[in-house]
């Protein structure tokens, strides 16, 4: 099999992360698994010869070197980050958050986020031929909050901020950056929303989900255009969830 590239995901344990890297391998990319436990990404990666597995933290910026020199090493290049990994926070007010719990989350999607893209652009700039694509996986909430989610909802404001600057910044290195921002896709995080969610009036109303599987397709989309082509963001949602008119 002639393979398509090399893509990095975080995350890739579970939820979208698995299942991208399962679209990617199937595809025949060559995929490296990261994320914090060995064991679900073995799950994830199913034995492909086309994948590596990798522990690593996100929000240290050692491990995340350890990861990109792991893939470097293996394949000699990286052509897509498919910035993924992120943890979200029980939904409270703002005075009632914990904040360790804060700072966990901004460790994980803005943290991690930063050091996974600072890696994945140092090797995209220098590497020939030069350049790459960075996906970050931003979310509704990087447009409009959901009630108690203060933390998230930041985080996630400042992945479109990483976005933006990428998006500029990695122009004169033939590097892309473009986000795609998922609503109500059927992961662990989501799997309470059919039976009922926290609305803006205070009310719980049964939300609409989606399979996982159609963001798996929309980032390999993404993915698989060149260079100087873009999509600098893209909204993937369920139809019927809350968030377009007023739910």
């Amino acid at each position: 099999m002639d393979h398509q590239g090399v893509i990095v995901v975080t995350g890739a344990g579970s939820g979208i992360g698995r299942a991208t890297a399962q679209t990617f391998l199937q595809a025949g990319w060559n995929v490296a698994l990261a994320g914090r436990r060995v064991e679900p990404l073995e799950e994830s990666a199913l034995g492909a010869e086309n994948a590596i597995v990798h522990a690593c933290d996100v929000g240290d910026a050692a491990s995340v070197a350890g990861l990109f020199s792991a893939v470097v090493a293996k394949w000699g290049r990286v052509d897509v980050l498919f910035n993924n990994a992120g943890v979200s926070a029980p939904a409270a007010a703002i005075d009632e958050i914990d904040v360790d719990r804060w700072l966990d989350v901004c460790r994980t999607n803005i943290t991690g986020s930063f050091l996974c893209a600072r890696a994945a652009f140092a090797v995209m700039r220098v590497q020939a031929p030069m350049g790459g694509r960075i996906i970050n996986n931003g979310s509704i909430s990087a447009h409009v909050p959901r009630p108690g989610s203060a933390p998230y909802t930041m985080s996630k404001h400042a992945v479109t901020g990483l976005t933006r600057t990428l998006g500029l910044d990695g122009r004169a290195y033939n590097i892309a950056c473009g986000q795609i921002d998922i609503g109500n896709a059927l992961t662990d995080m989501a799997r309470s929303f059919p039976q009922g969610a926290k609305q803006a009036d205070g009310s719980v109303k049964a939300e609409a989900t989606m399979d996982v599987m159609h963001v798996a397709r929309a980032v390999l989309q993404m993915a698989q255009l060149p260079l100087d082509v873009n999509v600098p963001f893209m909204t993937l949602m369920a139809r019927d969830m809350p968030y377009i008119g007023r739910g």
